[in-house]
């Protein structure tokens, strides 16, 4: 009886205290509000010293140095380098003093440990491999020097013109009017596939052969040239 009596008790006062919560809100609120308005928005005059903004606008900066600028003059000289661009370090390959072919092998060594994602090491420094051991390589690279006229009259009238498989790489020459001319695409040699394969000389084709690279030079006069368009294909 006792506890149901105190039970009593506390409700009703529970229930009277958020009673006078709820009928106070109302009040609570725009008092806060009244304060929070006036203190933020008087007005406390200046303090210290000023000085004016120095600095010009980065806005007003930037679109007076864009009505400077000749849009249709740096188009031109943007497309006019990419026309004209060639690397700064070309691989100057000699022409083919004999026909020849040579393998080459594609074995490469690690520099480095491969982890194995678990604390381990999945191949180790010095490890050897030859990547023509899993993948098959089913292009064809052909690489003339783009300023030898015989060269590229040759290509224009092989098979490998139209061929997909094949990749065009020049030595020498402006790569983009030739890829004008023979409606395809042409890349400069590099020195690194140039180091890869061991090339020497000009003209020449690569093809893949088993688990080497194989190398084709030739030196023939335009009219064996044109009868022997294709070297392996």
């Amino acid at each position: 009886m006792n506890r149901f009596f105190s039970f009593l008790v506390c409700s009703f006062f529970g229930f009277f205290r958020i009673m006078l919560f709820f009928r106070f809100l109302p009040l609570c609120f725009f008092v806060c509000l009244f304060f929070t308005v006036h203190v933020y928005a008087k007005d406390i005059g200046i303090v210290g010293k000023t000085y004016p903004i120095a600095e010009p606008d980065a806005l007003a900066e930037i679109e007076a140095s864009a009505g400077k600028i000749n849009m249709a003059k740096m188009v031109k000289k943007t497309r006019d380098k990419v026309r004209n661009f060639k690397p700064d370090n070309p691989v100057l390959l000699e022409l083919a003093k004999q026909n020849r072919t040579f393998k080459v092998q594609m074995s490469y060594t690690l520099e480095f440990d491969i982890p194995d994602g678990k604390g381990g090491v999945l191949y180790p420094k010095g490890y050897s491999f030859n990547p023509l051991d899993y993948v098959t390589y089913p292009g064809v690279l052909v690489v003339i020097d783009g300023t030898v006229k015989e060269q590229v009259e040759w290509f224009k009238q092989s098979a490998y013109v139209n061929d997909i498989r094949v990749k065009l790489l020049i030595t020498n020459g402006q790569y983009y009017d030739l890829a004008i001319e023979l409606q395809r695409p042409v890349y400069f040699l590099t020195p690194e596939i140039a180091q890869a394969f061991n090339l020497q000389a000009v003209p020449c084709v690569i093809v893949q052969n088993g688990k080497f690279m194989e190398i084709f030079e030739k030196h023939s006069s335009m009219q064996q040239l044109m009868k022997e368009h294709l070297f392996l294909l």
